[in-house]
C-alpha cells in the first residue's frame, strides 16, 4: 500500500512538473524539435534541470544497499541494441515527432483537455493504450506485476550488484 501511495504522489508531482513547465503543450515539443525553423529550447532548459538532480543523485542513490521500498534494484542487465530496441525507440520519436506527445505529458494532458482543450490527447492516450494491450497479446507479455515487500530486510546475497 505504500508503494502504491508513493508512486501516486511522485507520479502526481511529475504531472504538475510538466504541466508548470509547459511540457504538456505539443506546441512546445514541436517547436524543440523544428531545430531548422522557430526553435523553442525550453524543452533543452527542462532537461538539463532534470539531469543536473539525476547525475549526482544516481551515485548516491545506488550505494544505498537496496532502495526504500523494494527488495533490491532492479537495472537493466542486457547491453546489445538489438531489433526490437531500436524499432521501438524509432517508433517512439516517429509518434513524438508527428503528434508532439509521449506517455508522461499526455496523460498530465488530460486533465486540463477535459476543460475544453487538445482533445488530440485523447485519441495520442487511447491509441497508446491499444497499442500496449495490442503489443502485450502478440507478444505473449503480460503486465508484470512486483510483489509489494514493505517491511523487507536487507537484500539476499544474489542481488548484490557488482
Amino acid at each position: 500500500m505504500v508503494r502504491t501511495l508513493v508512486a501516486l504522489f511522485t507520479g502526481t508531482l511529475f504531472g504538475v512538473g510538466l504541466s508548470v513547465s509547459g511540457m504538456v503543450n505539443p506546441a512546445r515539443i514541436l517547436g524543440f524539435l523544428d531545430v531548422a525553423g522557430d526553435w523553442d529550447p525550453t524543452l533543452a532548459f527542462v532537461m538539463v534541470g532534470a539531469l543536473l538532480v539525476t547525475v549526482p543523485a544516481i551515485p548516491v542513490i545506488l550505494r544505498q544497499p537496496r532502495p526504500l521500498l523494494a527488495v533490491k534494484f532492479d537495472l537493466p542487465t542486457r547491453k546489445t541494441l538489438d531489433t526490437r530496441l531500436l524499432g521501438g525507440a524509432a517508433l517512439f520519436g516517429v509518434g513524438w515527432g508527428l503528434s508532439g506527445f509521449c506517455p508522461g505529458p499526455a496523460v498530465a494532458a488530460m486533465v486540463p483537455a477535459l476543460a475544453g482543450g487538445l482533445p488530440a490527447v485523447f485519441v495520442f492516450t487511447g491509441s497508446m493504450v491499444a497499442g500496449m494491450f495490442l503489443f502485450g497479446r502478440l507478444s505473449g507479455n503480460t503486465a508484470r506485476s512486483v510483489p509489494e515487500r514493505e517491511s523487507a530486510g536487507p537484500p539476499a546475497p544474489s542481488n548484490v550488484r557488482p
